[in-house]
């Protein structure tokens, strides 16, 4: 199985929130990136658009009573850059974790054209 995507984390936000999680979150989490690399259509239960943002995605996993949120994004169409997680408690997406998933993905951006 070939790969169509390299997913690769932005700093520690996303290891320092993996590393809170139990042991089948993890693997849960691991699942899910696997999905996100080798398959050409991810399908929108794993990855979807977050509404209202300009290139801001989620993944999307629940295990047990659980749900997990991963924000990421597209960089040049193979690499996708996993920002900060969170476990929701309600319906909605906090906006403070919206906020801050944007606030890195800017960052990211100004970084790299920076180089």
């Amino acid at each position: 199985m070939g790969k169509f995507r390299t997913v690769v984390a932005y700093k520690n936000h996303f290891e320092d929130f993996l590393s809170t999680q139990p042991i089948k979150v993890q693997n849960k989490i691991y699942k899910i990136i696997e999905l996100i690399e080798t398959l050409g259509i991810v399908p929108s239960r794993y990855i979807k658009k977050i509404e209202g943002t300009d290139k801001l995605y989620e993944t999307r996993f629940s295990l047990g009573r659980g749900i997990w949120r991963v924000f990421c994004f597209f960089d040049e169409g193979c690499l996708v850059i996993l920002l900060n997680g969170f476990q929701k408690k309600s319906q909605k997406t906090p906006k403070r974790e919206i906020e801050k998933a944007k606030r890195l993905m800017n960052e990211y951006f100004q970084e790299k054209h920076k180089i």
